[in-house]
C-alpha cells in the first residue's frame, strides 16, 4: 500500500507542479534548460507511474473490502466512461464543440473516469487510486479556470457559442464510442484483468 501511495505522490504531484507552481516551473525552466527540465519532469513521472502500478497490484494481492458497490452501478459506471471517453477524445480533436465549452475536457475526463471506478470498486486500494485522482482531477480543473479568468478568458461572451452539430464534435461522439466499445467487449478484460459488465 505504501508503494501505491508513494506512486500517486509523485505521479500526481509531478503533473500539479506547473499547474500549482508555475512561476516555479518557469524558473527552473530557465535555470535548467528546457531539455533537462523536461528530461527530469518524464523521468519522475515514469517513476510514479511504476511505482503506482506495481503498488497497486501488490495491495490487489491482499484486498481490504470497505464496501460492496450494487450491481446496478456497472450500468452507471458504463455510462460515465462513456462520458469520459467523450472528454478524452474532446481534448485531442481540434475545433470541437466540447473544448470550445468546457476548455479542459481531458481534466474533466479523469474526473468523471475517477468517480465512476469509485461506484463499482470498493477495496481500500481502489478506493486510494480513484480519490486520489478525482481530487488531483477537482483540484486542477478549479485551477485552470482561475487560470482562465485572471487571463481574462471570459467563456460566456469572448468565446462563440460551439456548434454541437460540427464535424468535429461528431468525430468526437464517433471516436469515444468506438474505444468505449472496444474496452466493453473486452479490452477492459485483456488490459486489467476485470470486465466491467461482470
Amino acid at each position: 500500500m505504501n508503494l501505491l501511495i508513494a506512486g500517486l505522490v509523485i505521479f500526481l504531484g509531478t503533473h500539479s507542479v506547473r499547474i500549482f507552481a508555475p512561476s516555479w516551473c518557469d524558473q527552473k525552466l530557465q535555470a535548467l534548460g528546457e531539455k533537462m527540465f523536461k528530461g527530469m519532469y518524464t523521468v519522475a513521472s515514469l517513476v510514479g507511474f511504476l511505482l503506482l502500478i506495481y503498488g497497486y497490484d501488490q495491495a490487489r494481492l491482499t484486498p481490504q473490502v470497505i464496501w460492496s458497490p450494487p450491481f446496478a452501478m456497472r450500468y452507471v459506471n458504463l455510462f460515465l466512461m462513456w462520458v469520459s471517453m467523450i472528454l478524452l477524445c474532446a481534448a485531442f480533436v481540434k475545433n470541437n464543440g466540447f473544448k470550445a465549452r468546457l476548455r479542459h475536457p481531458m481534466v474533466l475526463s479523469v474526473k468523471v473516469w475517477a468517480l465512476s471506478h469509485l461506484l463499482v470498486n470498493g477495496n481500500l486500494e481502489e478506493i486510494i487510486l480513484f480519490v486520489g485522482f478525482l481530487i488531483w482531477s477537482v483540484l486542477c480543473f478549479r485551477s485552470l479556470r482561475q487560470r482562465d479568468r485572471m487571463a481574462n478568458a471570459n467563456i460566456d461572451s469572448s468565446i462563440a457559442k460551439p456548434n454541437w452539430i460540427n464535424s468535429p464534435a461528431w468525430r468526437c461522439l464517433f471516436a469515444a464510442t468506438l474505444i468505449w466499445s472496444v474496452m466493453v467487449r473486452g479490452g477492459h478484460l485483456w488490459m486489467f484483468g476485470v470486465s466491467p459488465l461482470t
